[in-house]
């Protein structure tokens, strides 16, 4: 009777430890699960901004193509193939992501930008015209205005543009485009304006600089503005401004300013010397 109970008291011990390694070993699958989720999440973040856009696109590539279904894995490749510069491949990806269940709005914008890149205005405009109007974002009215701009539909560039300006705290790059679209119009003191706005709002933006110049220069201004610029930038400025004299026919003054910008230039400016050289021999 002894050893019966004490047969029974081991067996029901065993099962008992059975039973506790096995919820155990479940419970640690569960937490090295939890850990994979937050490294792999960690990864793609590092993937999508601060690693090789090339090496990215190959990691994305083969994570989407295991796991074919994952909504996250196919937004990382199509960011990255646009960050790679490949639009081509991205308009197919984003189009793809678009398409899939969980896809939303913001979605759909990605694929408009993408359509930009590469050139296809027409698909990207319908693709905006797609997304709900509840839909309100700065990069919404940034791609419809550049949309309405390559349209010629200026009303409503400049709508779009201010809109969009309104919903950003970095406005600076959206009044640079916006300027620019000002430019290609001849509203050379518009434009003028929105470049000096960009640059108070960034000044390290050396492309509302050299478009600031651009537009005094069209007025036939041709002295720097007033702006933050390091010595190659001046030089860099001074080289726009005598090329935009030289194209209005103010030859002499152009000469001028490309002699100032090869004696202001820190090292050797090449660019410059060859258009001064092609001025003088003519």
């Amino acid at each position: 009777m002894r050893q019966s109970f004490l047969m029974s008291l081991i067996l029901s011990g065993s099962l008992a430890l059975a039973a506790c390694s096995e919820k155990g070993d479940k419970t640690v699958e569960r937490a090295f699960d939890d850990v994979n989720v937050v490294d792999e999440t960690n990864l793609n973040d590092v993937m999508l901004t601060v690693a090789d856009a090339g090496e990215a696109v190959s990691y994305f590539r083969r994570a989407a193509n295991g796991n074919p279904d994952r909504i996250d894995l196919q937004r990382g490749l199509a960011k990255s193939l646009v960050r790679a510069k490949r639009n081509t491949e991205a308009v197919a990806a984003w189009s793809k992501v678009a398409a899939m269940p969980g896809a939303g709005p913001r979605d759909s914008i990605d694929l408009a930008d993408a359509l930009i890149r590469n050139g296809d205005w027409e698909r990207a405009k319908a693709t905006l015209n797609s997304v709900p109007p509840t839909h309100e974002t700065f990069e919404r009215y940034r791609l419809e205005a550049m949309v309405a701009d390559a349209n010629r539909e200026w009303t409503k560039a400049d709508s779009f543009y201010e809109t969009a300006v309104g919903l950003t705290t970095q406005p600076a790059n959206v009044l640079n485009n916006w300027g620019y679209s000002k430019l290609t119009r001849g509203a050379y003191g518009d434009a003028e304006r929105m470049f000096g706005d960009a640059i108070r709002q960034d000044s390290t933006l050396f492309t509302a600089k050299n478009n600031l110049v651009l537009a005094r220069g069209a007025q036939r201004n041709y002295a720097l503005p007033v702006v933050p610029m390091d010595q190659t930038e001046r030089a860099q400025l001074l080289q726009t401004l005598a090329l935009t004299a030289v194209k209005q026919g103010d030859v002499e003054t152009g000469k001028g300013l490309l002699r100032e910008a090869i004696a202001t230039h820190p090292q050797h400016f090449e660019e410059a010397v060859r258009a001064l050289r092609a001025l003088e021999s003519t």
